[in-house]
């Protein structure tokens, strides 16, 4: 059947003060590097159909069940924070299966902005959408410079 990938990408976004919750990094639909699947499209197979940023248009939905490598891209601007979390999680909104977060990770800083690529591989499912979610712990928003999020499985 081939390769099936989905690459998102998204220029800079403003990330919230969230307290002990994680966000869900925003895709803008239409600018994909390569989605020839519609693994991330708008008119989402629950019948919602998503208009970017809502929180919505941070997902992948995987068109098959697969063993699937995940690979994330996030550039921080230099702020006023001493930790980055990120994590990549099934069903983040909790639309469908339930959340359920892997790949979590807890970063020191150093100085300057920080720049971070991360992967994973995981059972994926079409009726669990993915997302990539992040946190800070800066006492005001910061912004996440470029961001990348990526999902690819052979079958």
């Amino acid at each position: 059947m081939g390769d099936y990938v989905c690459s998102l990408k998204a220029d800079a976004q403003t990330i919230p003060v969230t307290g002990s919750d994680y966000y869900l990094v925003r895709f803008p639909y239409g600018t994909e590097s390569y989605d020839p699947h519609a693994m991330h499209n708008p008119a989402q197979p629950d019948g919602v159909v998503s208009a970017y940023p809502d929180p919505r248009s941070g997902l992948i939905w995987p068109a098959h069940d697969a063993w699937a490598d995940l690979y994330a891209l996030l550039y921080w601007e230099a702020e006023e924070y001493t930790e980055l979390r990120d994590r990549f999680v099934r069903d983040p909104l909790s639309l469908t299966t339930g959340y359920d977060s892997t790949c979590t990770e807890d970063r020191a800083i150093t100085p300057g902005g920080q720049y971070i690529a991360k992967s994973w591989a995981i059972w994926v499912h079409p009726e669990t959408p993915i997302g990539l979610m992040v946190k800070h712990n800066a006492p005001t928003s910061v912004k996440l410079t470029f961001s990348e999020f990526k999902l690819a499985y052979r079958l």
